[in-house]
């Protein structure tokens, strides 16, 4: 797609039916959010131009080069939130941005999707603006927004955009551009399933008659009671997931914003469609020259088999914008992007990641449809497997085999993180029990690069029910199951598990516990997680609060300096300089079995350097 005039001009445009502006670097990629946007409205026959990371603080050519699109501007963040993006879990601001050449930072604004709105609302006041992306998704309502420590009304109110596309906006975006091209106004589109608008008080609008409307708390309630904005989050939530939803109204000021449903889960052949688009796999050329943009390098040769999560993590923003159903691609699909990367000039045979965002869900999806059509779970793994789930990973494993014995391909990576609950999820079945763990055999046998990445999170049953994640009993079982294999096939690899700090229900004492834990399995960690509050998650919800929104009860929650480091001081008590001060706090807890279980000579490990687990810092929670 052209980012340029000159390019239109080759082309032979003298203006563009759509204008995109992002604030990520343009790679041509389908794990790209703006090119798939871009793809689909380009395949529906319109003009579609791209402005990349537009300078905002100049004289504003950037959002003028292009002049007016004859349909519509399109706005978003990029592939993360902005403020994830730019700032740590300290709210230090980051020296680099995987989304831009040379990893340089400073190429996007703070909320990047309000600025750029703004901007071209002023510039072009007559021509409609709509906000997709996962910014704008996860902000759609009332929200705490941690990097300024507030409440925000939703982005439609700061942005002044037309209409939100929330979620993965292939079908909204699509029935949108079908309606404008006809000629029907903006505002009268007010009845596309997911997708979001602000309406005046008292007006009535276009909706369908099937959609019943959940009125929540109005913002400025929310800003008067935290308790009602920790009730608010229940439905949210809940609407979110569901197969057939309500829509959502919150009154904000004199306007009303509206939350219409969700679409029904794509269903295989739209997913493939979606993959089939003519993507170069490759960053415009205006970057050669201008150094590697390194999120592209992560994904350049990987392979993205399925979408959704029905984790439910309370910390993760996943199941909020790609919903909680998991949406997979054919094999025959799969097979032929693995084609389409071994062509690539600069592959030299090895795929870094067969997966989604969980390694383990492919194909997995409730046994009878009806019932899943009625549920309103947030989780179907949590608190324990859901029984109509279907769980066999067989013919996961058979697509790894597959992939990896493809002409051309000598390894092909799970890079994904595992969710070995599933896998060792006992159905009841004998051969789809086995099937299952012949799949843990076969990613560890196979599939890893020396690091088998997990994330138990947390060793305490009270925390791991905030995160509504499993008990630490089953990470037991995966480290004695992995070092078993490992022992079996000759091989020496590391099992790399993941954990936060500070997470909304974690005491001093569970970090305590967590310490002589993984102590005891002998693992050191380094580069562990602090807890970061994003939009639209339960966990976030908990930290400003301070409530549960399914109990509304208290929850405890570490948010002062002092508290966040003396629990991530914990994760380092092999570290000499942190040995009194842990000590003293042990002390002040009466905890001398713990003090033991840490300092006590006799009781540590023989140095055995297998788990010694080193981590990159993430940008944002999207583990599961």
């Amino acid at each position: 797609m052209p980012t340029s005039a000159k390019e239109m001009k080759a082309l032979g445009w003298d203006a563009a039916d759509v204008i995109l502006f992002t604030g990520d670097a343009y790679v041509d990629h389908p794990s790209f959010g703006a090119a798939v946007i871009g793809r689909i409205l380009e395949a529906a026959g319109l003009r579609v131009a791209i402005v990349p990371q537009p300078n905002w603080t100049d004289d504003l050519r950037d959002f003028k080069k292009l002049g007016e699109p004859r349909l519509f501007f399109g706005v978003t963040a990029g592939n993360m939130d902005s403020m994830v993006n730019h700032y740590t879990a300290n709210r230090r601001r980051r020296s680099n941005d995987a989304y831009t050449p040379g990893g340089r930072a400073g190429a996007r604004p703070d909320y990047a999707s309000v600025v750029y709105t703004n901007i071209l609302k002023k510039l072009y006041p007559d021509i409609p603006v709509v906000l997709g992306g996962i910014e704008a998704s996860l902000r759609r309502l009332t929200h705490y927004d941690y990097w300024s420590d507030k409440l925000k009304p939703g982005i439609l109110e700061e942005s002044g955009a037309d209409l939100l596309f929330y979620g993965m906006a292939e079908k909204s975006i699509s029935e949108f551009a079908r309606l404008v091209q006809r000629g029907v106004p903006v505002q009268s589109l007010t009845n596309i399933p997911q997708t979001a608008f602000m309406n005046p008080e008292g007006e009535s609008y276009a909706t369908k008659v099937d959609w019943e409307a959940l009125e929540i708390n109005a913002h400025e309630e929310c800003l008067k009671d935290k308790k009602k904005f920790a009730a608010n989050f229940r439905y949210i939530e809940e609407e979110s997931n569901r197969w057939q939803a309500n829509k959502l109204v919150q009154q904000v000021g004199r306007r009303q914003i509206v939350v219409n449903p969700p679409w029904p889960p794509l269903s295989t052949k739209e997913i493939d469609q979606v993959y089939d688009l003519p993507f170069t796999r490759l960053p415009h050329p205006r970057y050669n020259g201008k150094g590697a943009i390194p999120a592209y390098e992560m994904i350049r040769h990987s392979i993205n088999i399925h979408r959704g999560c029905f984790g439910g993590c309370s910390f993760c923003t996943i199941s909020a914008h790609q919903g909680k159903f998991v949406v997979s691609r054919s094999e025959k699909s799969v097979m032929k992007e693995v084609e389409a990367v071994v062509d690539m000039p600069d592959f030299k045979g090895y795929i870094s990641d067969v997966g989604g965002p969980s390694a383990n869900m492919y194909r997995m999806a409730g046994k009878d449809l009806e019932l899943c059509r009625q549920c309103k779970r947030p989780s179907c793994i949590y608190p324990s497997v859901c029984k109509n789930l279907e769980t066999d990973h067989r013919t996961l494993t058979g697509l790894y085999q597959k992939v990896a014995s493809f002409p051309g391909v000598k390894k092909a990576f799970i890079g994904s993180g595992i969710r070995y609950d599933l896998a060792f999820h006992e159905t009841g079945g004998a051969k789809k029990d086995e099937g299952n763990l012949e799949y843990l055999r076969e990613v560890i046998r196979h599939h890893v690069s020396g690091r088998l990445k997990v994330a138990p999170e947390h060793t305490s049953d009270d925390v791991l029910n905030v995160m509504r994640k499993p008990s630490f009993e089953l990470f037991r079982r995966l480290t004695t199951f992995f070092h078993s294999v490992n022992r079996k096939e000759g091989l020496k690899q590391q099992l790399i598990p993941y954990f936060i700090s500070s997470h909304p229900g974690s005491k001093l004492e569970d970090m305590a516990e967590l310490a002589a834990e993984t102590k005891e399995l002998d693992f050191k960690l380094e580069q562990v997680q602090d807890f970061t509050p994003t939009p639209m998650t339960v966990a976030t919800v908990i930290y400003y609060s301070g409530y549960h929104p399914y109990t509304l009860e208290k929850v405890f929650v570490p948010k002062t300096e002092k508290e966040k480091l003396g629990q991530r001081k914990f994760f380092f008590w092999y570290k000499k300089e942190y040995r009194n001060s842990l000590m003293q706090e042990l002390q002040r807890l009466n905890r001398p079995d713990l003090e033991k279980r840490l300092f006590d000579a006799e009781q540590q490990p023989a140095g055995n350097k297998r788990n010694q687990s080193k981590r990159k810092k993430p940008k944002h929670h999207k583990r599961r």
